[in-house]
C-alpha cells in the first residue's frame, strides 16, 4: 500500500525498506468523487495530502465569486498552509475536478512521523519548499504574463489539462472569461498546427 508515495520518497530522500513502512502508520487513504471537498473554508486544515490520481481546483471565494488559485494534478501536494501552520480556519477550498485518490497525513501523524524518523523532517521541507516555489512561479506568471503565455505554460505541463477540467475554472485560473480563453485556445492549436 502506498506505492506511489513510497516511490516518490524514495527520490527525495534516501530511506530504507523501515523507514517506507512507517508511511503505512501514519498516511490514510482516502477516495473523493468528482466535485467532492477535500477541505472547505472557515474549517481548519489539518493535513497534507499526496495526490495519487486526480485533479484539485484551489479556490477562495470572494464578493460571493470563487477565485481559482491553481489546479494541481497527479502527484502534488495539497493544503491550505496558512490553516495547517496556525491551526486557524482556512480561506481556501480544495475540491475534486474529477474521481480523486489522495494520501492524507494529519498534522499530529506528521509530527509523530518526525519524531520516528527524522529523514522525513528533510522530506516535509523539501515538500514545503516544491509547494512555496509552485505559489511563486503562479504569481510571476500572473504578473507578468500574458494570459496567452500563461496557457502555453498551462497547456504545456498538463497537455490532458481540458479532458480534466472543465473550462470554466481553467479560464478563472488564467484571469480571462471563458470566451477569451476559447480565442486564446483556438490562436495557439492554429500556431501548433502550422
Amino acid at each position: 500500500m502506498f506505492e506511489e508515495l513510497k516511490n516518490y520518497c524514495k527520490k527525495i530522500v534516501p530511506l530504507n525498506e523501515q523507514e517506507l513502512a512507517l508511511i503505512n502508520d501514519h498516511f490514510e487513504v482516502l477516495h473523493l468523487k468528482r466535485k467532492s471537498f477535500l477541505h472547505q473554508e472557515n474549517s481548519v486544515c489539518d493535513f497534507v495530502a499526496y495526490i495519487v490520481s486526480g485533479t484539485i481546483r484551489h479556490f477562495h471565494t470572494k464578493d460571493g465569486d470563487e477565485k481559482t488559485c491553481d489546479i494541481s494534478f497527479d502527484q502534488a501536494w495539497v493544503t491550505d498552509f496558512a490553516s495547517f501552520n496556525h491551526q486557524t480556519p482556512g480561506k481556501m477550498n480544495l475540491q475534486a475536478m474529477e474521481d480523486t485518490t489522495v494520501y492524507l497525513v494529519r498534522k499530529k501523524n506528521l509530527a509523530a512521523l518526525y519524531i520516528a524518523c527524522n529523514k522525513y523532517e528533510t522530506f516535509g521541507r523539501i515538500m514545503a519548499e516544491q509547494v512555496a516555489q509552485r505559489a511563486t512561479d503562479i504569481a510571476m506568471s500572473l504578473s507578468s504574463d500574458k494570459p496567452e503565455v500563461r496557457f502555453q505554460n498551462l497547456l504545456k505541463t498538463n497537455p490532458d489539462l481540458f479532458q480534466r477540467v472543465p473550462q470554466k475554472y481553467i479560464a478563472n485560473f488564467l484571469g480571462v472569461s471563458p470566451e477569451s480563453l476559447s480565442r486564446i485556445r483556438s490562436r495557439v492549436l492554429s500556431k501548433q498546427k502550422s
